[in-house]
């Protein structure tokens, strides 16, 4: 089945509410590129670069959704891979559609939300944390638990590759979660009252500054924390469009 690419595009950029939210220059939320008007077969991706490009085409793709779009690098000239990334869309009728932001704060289909339901958490009451471009991205919750349990749960769920920072109390009270690259927002999170963070990835001095804070911090990976948005949008798509669509893994290990 085939739906208008103008249609859809519409209806995601009203679910994630593009235009009431804030974000980066370069992250140019909504239609990037656009195909022949029509979609039929929808891949997600984290990121967009030349292999989840190439991944789509490959896989029959008409419309590539991703977090991180085409222009994280700024306006650039048309050469090199830049053009050949133009280009290869451009000739497969490939569209581009990118959500940064609003994807991360979303609360049904948002890498924040998808998170706390991958280690058992979305049940609990939970507040907005995390101030980034003017709005709340994140969520803070009470949790009585176990730090080390909670790193078990990331380890399973999300990463085998979270680290933890043990600096905070043995127990967790109060669990701030921002996905991405929000280690550098620790100090607010502190500010807040959570004395656990969850986040992708951190600059090298955070680890110092978390002992001072007195806070544990849970680095679980950019790209692991940010694998529930595109996909829990994809399921949204899906349901509503009723459009085929298949999730590309290609992780960054960052």
């Amino acid at each position: 089945m085939a739906v208008s690419l103008h249609t859809l595009v519409e209806h995601c950029n009203t679910l994630l509410d593009h235009a009431h939210c804030d974000d980066w220059s370069s992250a140019y939320n909504g239609l990037q590129i656009e195909n022949n008007g029509t979609v039929s077969r929808v891949a997600l991706a984290v990121d967009c670069h030349i292999r989840t490009i190439q991944k789509s085409i490959d896989m029959g793709a008409d419309l590539l959704v991703v977090h991180h779009g085409l222009f994280w690098q700024d306006q650039k000239p048309l050469t090199g891979i830049h053009y050949q990334k133009i280009k290869a869309c451009m000739t497969n009728n490939l569209a581009i559609y990118s959500s940064h932001l609003p994807l991360d704060k979303h609360p049904l289909v948002g890498n924040n939300i998808g998170l706390l339901r991958a280690i058992g958490l979305d049940h609990l009451p939970r507040t907005p944390c995390g101030m980034e471009k003017g709005q709340f991205v994140g969520f803070k919750l009470k949790l009585n638990q176990p730090r080390d349990y909670l790193l078990e749960q990331l380890q399973n769920h999300v990463s085998l590759r979270t680290q933890l920072i043990p600096a905070g109390p043995a127990n967790i009270g109060t669990l701030g979660v921002v996905s991405g690259g929000a280690g550098q927002a620790l100090a607010q999170l502190k500010a807040e009252g959570c004395d656990t963070f969850i986040t992708g990835e951190g600059p090298h001095w955070t680890y110092g500054l978390a002992y001072e804070l007195a806070m544990n911090v849970f680095y679980a990976g950019h790209y692991d924390t940010e694998v529930f948005g595109v996909k829990a949008l994809g399921q949204w798509i899906k349901e509503q469009f009723l459009v085929d669509t298949f999730f590309i893994d290609d992780p960054s290990f960052l």
